[in-house]
């Protein structure tokens, strides 16, 4: 029998953890000054798919801070328990459609707020992250 080795991506070291994790925390409060319900969920606890912006640390070294939004269960159960028949790309169903809507606009409101608020971000690569925001950096502004 052979062993089958996989190269999982190299994680980043501590410090820049440290750093990742004091950026998340201040992009936190600036989206819980704007109003907008906000948790770390890459901390664990019971914050997991709660609807707002799930903010998190992404530890691979090409990793770092990112805003994902989290529609009610009511809305994401409906977009994703529409039936593979059902799925036709040319006419998706109301609820997919309106579940991808939502993702996007607020995908471009949480943009907005964090560089008003003197982050740097910018939409993160959607084959990897989806409509996830992902923030650079932070300057005073």
């Amino acid at each position: 029998m052979t062993e089958h080795r996989f190269d999982l991506p190299p994680k980043a070291p501590p410090d820049v953890i440290a750093q990742r994790d004091a950026l998340a925390e201040e992009a936190c409060r600036a989206l819980a000054q704007a109003g907008i319900p906000v948790h770390r969920g890459d901390l664990g606890g019971e914050s997991e798919g709660r609807p707002g912006a799930e903010v998190h640390v992404d530890p691979l070294v090409i990793g770092g801070v990112l805003v994902e939004w989290n529609t009610e269960e009511e809305l994401r159960t409906a977009a994703l328990n529409v039936p593979p028949d059902e799925l036709d790309p040319s006419d998706l169903p109301y609820a997919i459609r309106h579940f991808g809507t939502v993702h996007s606009s607020m995908r471009d409101a949480l943009l907005g707020i964090l560089a008003s608020a003197g982050f740097q971000a910018e939409k993160a690569d959607g084959h990897t992250y989806g409509t996830a925001v992902f923030v650079k950096g932070f300057h005073q502004p």
